[in-house]
């Protein structure tokens, strides 16, 4: 009987990073860097991400993530029956209930309690005319409370910026570095300030889509940033804005007089 030979078609793939050849089965991570893709091992992929390459599958978007719901008591801890409150908890409800004309519970036992009818025979001190606060000591008194809740001090720091938006700004470096800046300062001179939103396609982990638009016009750029080189491309352009899908008129970038985008949330 004739022999087979097994010829598999599992291409060498090696690492950008370490230059390790993948093992058969192994599944690499793509990046962006330099305007190229990266092919980087699951090992490597924490220092890629520290040298700043962009996770190509990575679709953060600009918005804020929600907030993580609160975890509910666990079985046990619904099943737990209620501990007795402490000696100190109880001496601490026999006093307020005192105060409030109820029996305390050192009374019900037979213990004698002690009477605080001294406190009324301390006289009263009657008001130095001399310690009244002048109208410049409260003059000064204000200033200085007013510098210590001076509003922005201490200073906020900025947030970190997203993936998402780590995109968006590489894109409009690519857009300005082009010609297409001449085209919508042009416009702008006849019809005004435009609209700009730039945002990465969810289809795509390198493709970052501009709309540029004003009430009579519109045009939509598209800027790869695995192909840096190509700069951006015209892809589709109308007359009215209810062409456009809502979210492309969510502006989070502007343009300047010389039609140069640069984002708002830098």
């Amino acid at each position: 009987m004739a022999t087979r030979s097994i010829v598999t078609s599992q291409p060498d793939v090696a690492c950008d990073v370490c230059g390790r050849r993948l093992l058969r089965g192994e599944l690499p991570d793509v990046f962006l860097a330099g305007g190229q893709r990266r092919t980087v091992c699951e090992l490597c992929a924490p220092r890629a991400a520290h040298e700043g390459w962009l996770r190509e599958a990575d679709r953060h978007s600009v918005s804020l993530s929600p907030s993580r719901a609160r975890r509910g008591r666990g079985l046990f801890e619904r099943l737990r029956p209620q501990r007795e409150p402490s000696s100190s908890a109880r001496a601490a409800e026999d006093f307020a209930g005192e105060g409030l004309g109820l029996v305390p519970a050192a009374a019900e036992q037979g213990y004698q309690t002690e009477s605080y009818d001294f406190l009324e025979a301390i006289p009263v001190a009657a008001e130095d005319p001399a310690a009244t606060v002048t109208p410049e000591a409260s003059m000064a008194i204000a200033s200085s409370s007013e510098d210590l809740t001076t509003p922005g001090w201490p200073p906020e720091p900025e947030p970190a910026l997203t993936a998402g938006e780590l995109k968006v700004e590489r894109a409009l470096e690519v857009f300005n570095a082009g010609e297409h800046p001449r085209r919508v300062a042009g416009v702008a001179r006849s019809l005004g300030e435009p609209s700009v939103t730039a945002r990465p396609l969810a289809d795509s982990g390198s493709v970052v889509s501009i709309v540029v638009a004003w009430e009579l016009s519109w045009y939509r750029y598209e800027v790869d940033l695995g192909d840096e080189s190509a700069g951006a491309a015209v892809t589709a352009q109308g007359t009215e804005l209810g062409e456009l899908a809502q979210e492309d008129l969510l502006a989070n970038a502007a343009a300047d007089e010389h039609g140069a985008l640069r984002a708002l949330f830098a």
